[in-house]
């Protein structure tokens, strides 16, 4: 039997595509193609059927992220992104609602009740517990 009619697996195909997301990423196929090709990856049954969708790409890195490798956002300081968003709207809530209570304080001429801490300490708890249970903490060697 001739190697191109051999039958492929799964992983075959799981290979083929991220050869294929790869070449897409990098700007060597439209996403239309890229659509068409991918199609085609998962209906391929030969070898030869896999070959001919990716023959005409370049050699891919040496190693390619696995599927559901962590991908880093921005720069990634361990953190997560999640707690970056959380302590974004908590801190834009708590400057909000202290900027208002300052106005108030001011236009009435006297010095309000710092009802602002309400809207203020229970994220920075929140995000206080999160943090001492390890969400968001750098892991180590990351």
């Amino acid at each position: 039997m001739r190697p191109e009619d051999m039958r492929v697996s799964d992983a075959d195909r799981a290979r083929a595509a991220r050869h294929l997301q790869w070449a897409q990423g990098e700007g060597l196929l439209d996403l239309g193609e890229y659509d068409t090709r991918s199609r085609d990856v998962w209906e391929a049954r030969t070898r030869g059927e896999l070959d001919r969708l990716v023959r005409d790409l370049p050699a891919v890195p040496a190693r390619l992220p696995e599927p559901g490798a962590r991908r880093r956002v921005f720069s990634d300081t361990g953190g997560g992104t999640a707690m970056r968003v959380l302590t974004i709207i908590f801190t834009t809530i708590a400057v909000v609602n202290l900027v208002a209570w300052g106005i108030v304080s001011i236009t009435t001429g006297e010095l309000l009740y710092p009802w602002f801490l309400w809207t203020g300490l229970p994220p920075l708890a929140a995000l206080g517990v999160l943090y001492a249970f390890g969400i968001g903490r750098p892991r180590p060697g990351a």
